[in-house]
């Protein structure tokens, strides 16, 4: 009887893998499919994970309101009520038709407890267009924290991007003063300035980017025109002053990294009663994408563990083909056989 029950729940277990594995299936073809991402994935027992791309310009008016509510309900958990008033926030069509919201919530009774708003900034590196994907603010119910939702909130939604643009490396930024964030931003991106253990150094590339960010696109991280920019270390100054103040914290309360060398770099680098930033700028590429599959998402996880086989299957063997294919976006020297304007 003891081997019939358990043949019973191999199977179950394996019909279970199998549905697993066609959600997880559809999700990442409906990820590279759609010109603009809407997706629904079930990410956690009794949770589901949406993300929205540019929902200023894709969803109907009530629809956006409904998010923006979603948003503002998260936020009021952790926040007084309306202290903050930038970004996502403000439920301008304009700011959220450049956001990309990741948005969690209770299965059952559809309750949101966690999102993260990535924004995308246009920005010009050596003279060409390029776009920077700023990884945003990420806020979680107080109630629901302590239940693995990090790896979701900080990582799947690049994870995605980056899979649907070929696989090429994006340019990511962060600004905060928290060092949890610095070194999980340092641990899961490469070529990351500034790097608590100087993993990367500054590059005429990351200081392009720092001035066009600082100069352009403040609005999206709350920092008002008279705060001040460090180049040579990418601090920003007093940077509470854009509608953000509500977020600043101090160094005794600002949650910390279980890498003391990480903590150790934020009070040495940031003023945190003057309400310093720093500016962190790197890319997601495919190393960085297996450092997060590896690291951050659960290892139990069958879907991650195939999705890492892939992406060495793509390094080795699939991506240079395909990149040196397709003749309509640069490959390093390489430009495209028409250009559009």
């Amino acid at each position: 009887m003891a081997s019939v029950g358990s043949g019973i729940n191999a199977r179950i277990r394996i019909r279970s893998a199998i549905r697993r594995l066609r959600g997880h299936a559809g999700f990442w073809l409906n990820a590279l499919s759609q010109s603009t991402i809407d997706l629904t994935l079930r990410t956690h027992s009794g949770m589901t994970t949406r993300i929205v791309e540019s929902p200023g310009a894709s969803l109907s008016q009530a629809e956006l309101d409904a998010l923006v509510s979603q948003l503002r309900a998260v936020a009021g958990k952790t926040l007084p009520n309306d202290s903050l008033r930038y970004g996502v926030f403000s439920g301008e069509r304009d700011a959220m038709a450049r956001a990309i919201v990741t948005l969690i919530c209770e299965e059952t009774t559809g309750r949101p407890i966690a999102f993260n708003a990535l924004s995308m900034m246009d920005v010009e590196l050596d003279g060409e267009p390029t776009s920077v994907t700023h990884l945003g603010l990420v806020m979680v119910d107080p109630d629901a924290q302590g239940q693995g939702l990090s790896w979701v909130l900080y990582g799947l939604t690049a994870l995605v991007l980056f899979a649907r643009d070929g696989l090429r490396p994006k340019w990511i930024s962060n600004v905060t003063q928290v060092p949890a964030v610095v070194g999980m931003v340092s641990e899961t991106f490469s070529d990351v300035f500034p790097s608590p253990h100087g993993a990367a150094r500054q590059s005429f590339a990351h200081l392009q980017l720092a001035r066009a960010i600082m100069r352009r696109h403040r609005a999206v991280f709350g920092v008002g025109p008279e705060a001040g920019f460090d180049e040579a270390c990418f601090v920003i100054r007093d940077a509470y002053t854009g509608g953000s103040d509500a977020l600043k914290k101090s160094f005794a309360t600002a949650p910390k990294h279980r890498d003391e060398a990480t903590n150790a770099f934020c009070a040495r680098e940031l003023d945190y009663s003057r309400g310093d930033d720093v500016l962190q700028i790197g890319r997601i590429d495919l190393a960085g994408a297996r450092r997060y599959l590896l690291s951050e998402v659960p290892h139990g996880s069958l879907p991650a563990l195939l999705a890492t086989a892939g992406m060495l299957a793509l390094q080795r063997l699939v991506l240079p083909v395909f990149h040196w294919l397709d003749d309509t976006r640069p490959f390093g020297t390489l430009q495209p056989r028409i250009h559009r304007p």
